[in-house]
């Protein structure tokens, strides 16, 4: 180009630039509006005085709770009212705010305006006149009467009052320095239990003494009209629900396997970290499913056979172990970037491989360990894990840790291909992880030293303490390293804050176990799969269908992810048969000869499609194996601590 083109260029896009420039002058462009927290930061001092709490739950056709509080206004300071966020156990932000209603504020009878702040929607701003000593506040909980709506927590037999649903409380305090006074009004006849203080029962109503709202919170309620309770030695009590008094029916022999979960439990993290543990236990098939833990106590829902076809479900026996666990593993010792001053600080859930993961470990082995579960059962329940880890491919591009963050922004929802995005596999990759942690210190220190000590030396000090220790990942690698010198600080950085790790076998193969895949399921399984109603092919053809025949799920590059088959289709036929499992478990068996396809009959959004599967492999199922003859290490950690009788 020559001096004078380029010149005549260089002019153009000047006038160009300038023309661009002047209309975007024309243009609307709006600054944004500062956001500025009117919301007091949480400090560690006392409100003036107690608030009360009154609950009146009789409303059970409707499941309304109608609330009623007092709450003390401190003199020359904004009352700000918070409904509970960010909720201990639940490691995200699931505060019922959509189902409070009706919220009502008076001082001395008359009506007080509020405002809903526009950036914490959690927080109501009062309008309190000069020299108001407290407010009167009423409002709804209308607890959800059918699944879509959220978890039933309401049944004509049966109740779980969680505190926080039924609460607000003011801001600029620690949530342990307001004292509050409960109440609550239960339907005649009924029985409710709650890891409370100073309870006195009057008619249908009882009232507790002064608590704080910290522990009010972590002292959940069950209650019903068929109920009974076992004590279990420890000052721990099993309190049982059921949807009929039938149901209550438990043999000796299956309270003395709690006991031993009771005993073992203490023998191996050496300390009680309550004065009192309430097991709450619903056995229904209305209340909505639950397993969460609490310091004292921990809300439970198992199925009404637990106890009458206790055979044939040991694999859902796992629940208890896990949450009494957490009164030593998330309620006493607990990340310090999970605990939180009050209810609207965010959680950082980083190490929940610790509070969660550790938890799935030894909830397997004191399931074990006190014959809740058979050794052959966790090692089904493990053999389950080391097969969809060997073969998840969100593996490749997630790491283990990354996924502690899945409760906040996945928010448990089903995921379109939950194999390829991952979901909260905090907890069970990371029970094979500190299984190898485990095995790992046996063979360095030549079977003196366990996990067992790291237990003791972490979660079992200072006895008698229910407060909070906070801990953080450089205290986590000090105490292992004081069990057994190594270089625990890499062990858990690699395999648990790096994506594309091998599969997490090791433990097992150092514990004398491995992986091998076979036709028919592992007990856990086949039990999982008799007690879901699902028919589980993750490892063959890639889905798992329930009763319908609906597809719950399809694995990421499996063969049927490469036929284009997704989640929510239906299979109609096999081979031109209408669709049953034994037709479609006899049609993958026939494919083995590699010149069958598998061939479905599809309907999706009323649309039907003919899909050749091509898969030659078989039914796959993963199993342990022992490797080699004799007593493993695995066989030892599994077994029972408690002396013999």
């Amino acid at each position: 180009m020559n001096p004078r083109t380029l010149s005549r260029a260089l002019a153009a896009f000047a006038l160009s630039a300038s023309l661009i420039s002047a209309a975007y002058a024309q243009n609307s462009a709006p600054q944004p509006v500062p956001i500025v927290s009117a919301i007091p930061e949480p400090q560690d001092r006392p409100l003036t005085t107690a608030m009360t709490l009154q609950v009146d739950a009789t409303d059970i056709d409707r499941a309304i709770f109608q609330v009623r509080q007092t709450i003390p206004v401190e003199q020359g300071k904004p009352l700000i009212l918070l409904y509970p966020q960010w909720l201990p156990g639940k490691h995200g932000p699931r505060g019922a705010l959509a189902e409070m209603t009706g919220l009502m504020v008076r001082a001395g009878g008359n009506a007080l305006r509020w405002t809903r702040d526009p950036v914490q929607v959690y927080a109501f701003h009062v309008d309190v006149p000069a020299g108001t000593a407290s407010v009167d506040v009423e409002f709804q909980f209308t607890a959800p009467v059918r699944e879509s709506e959220g978890r039933i927590n309401v049944t004509p037999n049966m109740m779980n009052v969680q505190w926080e649903q039924v609460a607000v409380y003011p801001a600029g305090h620690f949530t342990r320095a307001i004292q509050v006074k409960p109440s609550i009004t239960l339907p005649e006849g009924w029985t409710g239990v709650a890891a409370l203080d100073g309870a006195k029962v009057s008619g249908n109503r009882i009232e507790y003494g002064v608590t704080d709202f910290e522990t009010l919170v972590d002292s959940p309620l069950f209650a019903g009209p068929n109920y009974r309770k076992w004590d279990l030695g420890n000052n721990v009590t099993l309190n049982v629900w059921a949807d009929n008094a039938k149901y209550l029916e438990a043999k000796p022999e299956q309270i003395a396997a709690h006991r031993a979960l009771v005993d073992e439990s203490i023998l191996l993290f050496g300390s009680k970290h309550f004065d009192r543990y309430e097991f709450l236990l619903g056995l229904t098939e209305e209340l909505g499913g639950i397993g969460l833990e609490h310091h004292r106590s921990s809300e439970n829902t198992r199925e009404t056979d637990y106890f009458t076809e206790w055979d044939d479900n040991m694999s859902e026996r796992g629940l208890l172990p896990h949450e009494f666990t957490h009164s030593w593993n998330g309620k006493f010792r607990r990340p310090a970037t999970t605990w939180t001053p009050d209810y609207s600080t965010p959680m950082r859930d980083n190490l929940l491989w610790v509070y969660e993961g550790q938890t799935s470990f030894w909830d397997l082995v004191l399931g074990a360990r006190s014959g809740l579960q058979s050794k052959e059962m966790v090692l089904g329940e493990w053999a389950k894990y080391a097969g969809f880890y060997a073969e998840q491919p969100g593996r490749t591009w997630r790491s283990v840790e990354d996924t502690t963050h899945d409760p906040i922004f996945g928010a448990r929802k089903p995921k379109p291909f939950a194999s390829q995005a991952r979901g909260e596999d905090y907890y069970n990759e990371s029970s094979l992880i500190w299984l190898d942690a485990d095995m790992t210190i046996r063979q360095l220190s030549k079977g003196t030293k366990s996990l067992d000590d790291f237990a003791k030396a972490f979660f079992g000090v200072r006895d008698a303490d229910w407060g909070v220790l906070t801990y953080d990942f450089d205290e986590v690698v000090r105490t292992l390293n004081a069990v057994q010198p190594y270089d625990w600080a890499k062990f858990l950085d690699t395999k648990l804050r790096q994506p594309g790790q091998p599969a997490p076998l090791t433990g097992l193969e150092k514990g004398g176990y491995k992986l091998v895949w076979k036709e028919e399921p592992n007990i856990f399984d086949k039990e999982s799969m008799k007690e879901g109603n699902v028919f589980n092919l993750t490892h063959s053809l890639g889905i798992t269908l329930n009763k319908d025949a609906t597809i719950t799920s399809v694995m990421w590059n499996s063969p049927a992810f490469k036929a284009n088959i997704v989640s929510g289709a239906k299979i109609i036929a096999v081979d031109s048969y209408a669709y049953s499992k034994d037709g479609l478990t006899s049609a993958i068996k026939a494919a083995k000869d590699n010149k069958t396809p598998v061939r479905l009959l599809i309907e999706r959004n009323k649309r039907y499609t003919q899909i050749d599967i091509a898969y030659s492999g078989g039914l796959r199922y993963p199993h342990l194996e022992a490797i080699g003859q004799g007593e493993t290490a695995i066989d030892r950690l599994l077994s029972p601590r408690r002396p013999k009788k």
